[in-house]
């Protein structure tokens, strides 16, 4: 099993959309790349942490590769846009790919060059290694799950894609 980090703003969203995806193995909820031990989502939500709301995602490349999970994880999010996603606003809202493996960088940035191409400008998104990671409290995990008509800023059609994406 490998591992990546997605920061696409509110992790609900993110972390079901990823986990409807042959191949990911889990997704879970957390906090990346701040600067305490062991947040909260209250200390996180100050947006006085550095942490950005992530998806650890631990994903079988013999089901999917890293490049299908990077090309995923870009229709999620606005590229462009510094600090917001939907209607959530703050530094938490950022977004980011963040990685464990050297390796890894090589693929993920073939994606995000072609990405910021394609926008014409530099893109919002952080491209770096995974510092630290948390997960975050029990009632945020499959949050949507527990909370089918629960708040997203990803629209339903996009989760469908998700569940038929590679099947």
């Amino acid at each position: 099993m490998k591992e990546i980090y997605f920061a696409g703003g509110c992790f609900w969203g993110t972390q079901h959309f990823f986990k409807r995806i042959r191949g990911v193995e889990s997704a879970t909820s957390g906090y990346a790349n701040g600067e305490i031990v062991d947040p909260t989502y209250e200390q996180v939500y100050t947006d006085t942490t550095g942490y950005a709301e992530t998806v650890k995602v631990v994903y079988d490349e013999q089901v999917i590769e890293l490049k299908q999970l990077v090309e995923l994880y870009f229709r999620t999010i606005d590229p462009l846009s510094l600090n917001q996603q939907g209607e959530d606003v703050g530094t938490r809202y950022r977004t980011g790919i963040y990685y464990t493996s050297e390796e890894d960088l090589s693929t993920i940035r073939e994606v995000y060059d072609r990405v910021e191409a394609e926008c014409g400008e530099s893109l919002a998104v952080e491209l770096e290694p995974l510092k630290n990671f948390y997960s975050a409290e029990e009632y945020h995990q499959d949050y949507l799950d527990k909370n089918p008509t629960g708040y997203c800023h990803l629209p339903w059609a996009l989760m469908e894609f998700a569940r038929n994406y590679n099947k």
